[in-house]
């Protein structure tokens, strides 16, 4: 599995010529990032917010392809008050060859124990990092700690010349950890990953 940061929440998978996207955002959405102009075979939502709502800007493949996907939801709400503020959101789980790669979307709310046993011991959590609008570094923080993922990828936060302006940045989310490690646009997984690392992976689309 070939897993893709395009920015922001965005992340593309793919596997045997399939491509899927999550969390695409509206060209113009999110500050700092070029619209995207990809292809996929199947698109996804966490939520209706237009920097994670821009199905639009994806183009769907012509040529059908099997999904090689076990695709999965857990509901959850983008705030502490069962949605009241900012709406309900999807937590995803992408699962296949026994890889198991978890999107919490704009997750601002906490999940039950029941709901973390659903992704527990996962072998990539991305996870948004900023605050404001989700958890933020401590609350993203607690998450991994709640989980248990291999690899944790940050998302959602603020950096030199993209992202929004009242965001953290990623290093407040990294300062909390040993192992971290930088990468650029692309992760490929060929085996199940072991102990726990922190990639920070850069954004294809980041105007940087």
């Amino acid at each position: 599995m070939k897993i893709t940061y395009l920015g922001h929440s965005c992340f593309k998978f793919e596997k045997d010529g399939f491509a899927l996207i999550v969390d695409p955002y509206k060209a113009g959405s999110v500050p700092g990032y070029a619209p995207l102009k990809e292809t996929a075979n199947q698109v996804l939502s966490t939520h209706r917010h237009g920097d994670h709502f821009g199905l639009d800007e994806v183009k769907l493949a012509v040529t059908r392809v099997d999904i090689p996907f076990d695709i999965s939801f857990i509901e959850s709400f983008h705030d502490e008050e069962d949605g009241a503020a900012r709406g309900c959101n999807n937590v995803i789980i992408v699962k296949a060859d026994g890889l198991t790669v978890v999107h919490m979307g704009d997750i601002g709310c906490e999940l039950s124990d029941e709901d973390i046993d659903i992704i527990k011991d996962c072998d990539v959590l991305l996870i948004p990092v900023g605050g404001v609008y989700t958890v933020d570094a401590k609350g993203a923080k607690a998450y991994v700690d709640r989980i248990g993922p291999a690899i944790t990828v940050p998302m959602h936060y603020r950096g030199e010349g993209f992202g929004y302006d009242e965001l953290g940045t990623v290093v407040e989310f990294t300062k909390l950890f040993e192992q971290v490690e930088s990468i650029g646009s692309e992760l490929v997984l060929e085996g199940k990953p072991e102990g726990h690392k922190v990639i920070v992976m850069r954004g294809k689309k980041a105007n940087v």
